[in-house]
């Protein structure tokens, strides 16, 4: 199975534009996550690229083979894909083998070879010996695994995913992550996933596609996306960031100088045709600061730092979660080590490296 063009689709619903001008190329056994908020589009992206939805433009390709266009689409069960949804769509009078084996029924697959790709699918996934049981006697994360079972039995090649943990409680939820990551190296299958979850994305993706408003904002890897943001809206969007004002001192590439928190310039990298005296957003992990007590033997020390005091501390077991209120006003939130003791009200300076900061026009 060769990989999904998408290629700028869009789809309307009245005066509503859900997906815009949207281009993306789905690599062959990937494993591609959609995220962004509700009303974003991702859902709708999901059911153009299944088939339950007829662009207004653009085209969808698996390979080189047109599957949806305005003038016509290739219906849901000729796609080779597999799809699961947030509600499971287990069928609760059916047992989990006559739920996993209802495709191969619907494709007049031979008994034997039916029972043995269930016994097969069921193995994978970790339900061998549930077969007799029905819905109403699993749990919430073995429900999820017989609606993965029914995708997989049909072998697609593609797997389409709807926010399928949504309803499953955290501990769970984040076994059921590695259990899919695992399921999709181990089958090789192309896996598109929708979820809202940033954490979700992070942990499962080969490349993510962090959608506002109908639009992609970025599609990379992981780690590209968490620090190296194309934007403010997904700066904002995945985890937890701080967005400071501030205005450039001098423009100078990698070396500019942009003032923060009301103290002296910071060293820091702009993007191209930044100009000096331009109002900027800096974009600052609270993992990426390093909050140090400003004492009185290194009161002068405030060299490339911001300078403030705190305002809150709460201990998280693993980490304290500070808030510190800048010179300027200002509010800054830090993650520190949960060994370094803090009281509110004293005086602290935040550093951070240059390379973990994004700029933004302001």
């Amino acid at each position: 199975m060769a990989g999904i063009v998408i290629d700028r689709v869009t789809k309307r619903f009245g005066t509503v534009t859900a997906v815009r001008d949207l281009t993306l190329d789905i690599h062959d056994r990937e494993f591609v996550t959609l995220l962004g908020p509700s009303g974003c589009g991702k859902t709708t992206l999901l059911r153009l690229i299944a088939g339950f939805m007829t662009p207004d433009a653009g085209e969808i390709r698996v390979g080189a083979i047109p599957l949806s266009t305005p003038a016509g689409v290739v219906p849901p069960e000729r796609r080779g894909m597999g799809m699961v949804f947030q509600n499971y769509a287990v069928w609760p009078h059916k047992t989990v083998y006559q739920n996993v084996a209802f495709g191969l029924e619907v494709r007049r697959v031979s008994k034997a070879d039916a029972r043995a790709r269930v016994a097969k699918v069921l193995e994978s996934v970790n339900l061998a010996g549930l077969e007799a049981r029905y819905p109403s006697e699993l749990s919430g994360g073995q429900q999820q695994r017989v609606a993965l079972a029914r995708s997989l039995v049909v072998e697609p090649g593609i797997l389409l995913l709807d926010e399928p943990l949504s309803n499953l409680d955290a501990k769970l939820r984040e076994r059921m992550r590695w259990e899919l990551k695992d399921l999709q190296r181990r089958t090789g299958i192309t896996f598109v996933y929708v979820t809202h979850d940033q954490s979700e994305a992070l942990a499962l993706s080969d490349r993510i596609a962090v959608m506002h408003a109908g639009e992609v904002m970025q599609f990379a890897a992981p780690r590209e996306v968490y620090r190296r943001p194309a934007n403010r809206t997904v700066a904002d969007f995945m985890g937890l960031v701080n967005l400071l004002s501030g205005r450039v001192v001098r423009a100078a590439g990698d070396a500019s100088l942009v003032a923060l928190g009301g103290g002296q310039p910071l060293t820091l990298a702009v993007p191209p045709g930044i100009a000096e005296s331009q109002a900027v957003q800096v974009a600052i992990r609270p993992e990426s600061l390093t909050l140090r007590v400003l004492t009185a033997a290194a009161a002068a020390d405030t060299a490339e730092a911001l300078v403030g005091k705190v305002a809150d501390v709460t201990f998280l077991g693993n980490i304290t979660d500070c808030h510190v209120t800048l010179d300027d006003g200002t509010r800054v939130r830090v993650q520190v080590d949960a060994r370094q003791d803090l009281d509110v009200g004293q005086r602290v300076t935040l550093r951070f490296d240059r390379d973990t900061a994004s700029v933004f026009t302001g």
